[in-house]
């Protein structure tokens, strides 16, 4: 892949964007967190990229948002191949343009950004989203396939294949060209098993610390279950306590039909059954 005139000259620098979540179930401990299958999947597409390109690829980098605790997604992401970590630290949980914000500064030359399409701690999935408006980029959301000789040699426009799942078991298939932000499902590919001697030398290497450019925002939102509006109704008319019961639970005219035996002609009997259901209210009036 040549380098891209957008993007400065310089060789194109591909980014994976790691989320650092706690293990869902028990035990609730820092020690079992790590990065969701489809964050797996966007770092092994990175490498994979990084690795057709070669010496023209300025490597991987591999950047995630949170507390000292998230470093072993990137000592992982190193220990994968990744060839730079940063992370941007937080002690408390940002929302997510405000996280695609700060990442956004660290990553404005990234020519590739790979991203998961949702995390294991119930995300709403919206920073690739907010990313890829944050640097001008394309986007490419919820992919599900990403064609290997689009990603690998490059087509000639710049532009890497992917297919993205539409709703109704639809497919969508892009060409996205760079620079572009995509995020992937889980299944799209399958993160590479780290060796020994790279793992002990990611457990060594650099990691970079920096600081948001703002500050997160509290977030004060107050959840509450979900009550609908009370609906405004008339007082039930009747003289006695269970007419007015009746008229409110709509079983006034049910009770007094099951209640009530007729002898009438064909023709009266019709006439007496379309009135009950007008009065029911399955029949228009008139």
């Amino acid at each position: 892949m040549s380098a891209d005139p957008a993007l400065g000259g310089g060789p194109p620098l591909i980014v994976a964007c790691l989320k650092w979540v706690a293990h869902p179930g028990e035990p609730n401990d820092e020690r079992f967190a790590g990065m969701s299958p489809a964050d797996q999947s966007a770092l092994e597409l990175a490498l994979q990229q990084a690795a057709a390109l070669g010496p023209s690829c300025a490597g991987v980098t591999a950047v995630t948002v949170g507390p000292a605790g998230a470093d072993k997604v990137l000592r992982d992401a190193l220990a994968s191949g990744a060839t730079r970590a940063v992370r941007i630290h937080t002690e408390r949980p940002m929302l997510s343009h405000d996280v695609a914000a700060a990442i956004a500064s660290v990553v404005a030359d990234a020519a590739w950004v790979w991203c998961g399409d949702y995390s294991l701690d119930r995300g709403t999935g919206s920073v690739p989203a907010f990313l890829a408006a944050r640097l001008g980029a394309q986007q490419a959301l919820g992919v599900i396939a990403v064609d290997p000789a689009a990603a690998i040699e490059q087509r000639g426009d710049g532009a890497v294949g992917v297919t993205r799942r539409l709703d109704g078991g639809r497919r969508e298939m892009l060409h996205v060209s760079v620079p572009a932000v995509v995020s992937v499902e889980g299944a799209t590919a399958h993160l590479r098993r780290a060796g020994l001697a790279a793992m002990r030398a990611a457990g060594r290497a650099e990691i970079e610390v920096l600081q948001p450019t703002t500050p997160a925002a509290p977030d004060d939102a107050v959840v509450r279950p979900y009550r609908p509006r009370a609906r405004a109704l008339a007082a039930p008319a009747g003289e006695h306590s269970l007419d007015r019961l009746r008229a409110l639970t709509d079983a006034g005219a049910a009770v007094a039909a099951r209640g009530e035996t007729a002898h009438l002609a064909p023709a009266d009997a019709a006439a007496r059954i379309a009135a009950a259901l007008r009065d029911w209210g399955y029949l228009p009036e008139g």
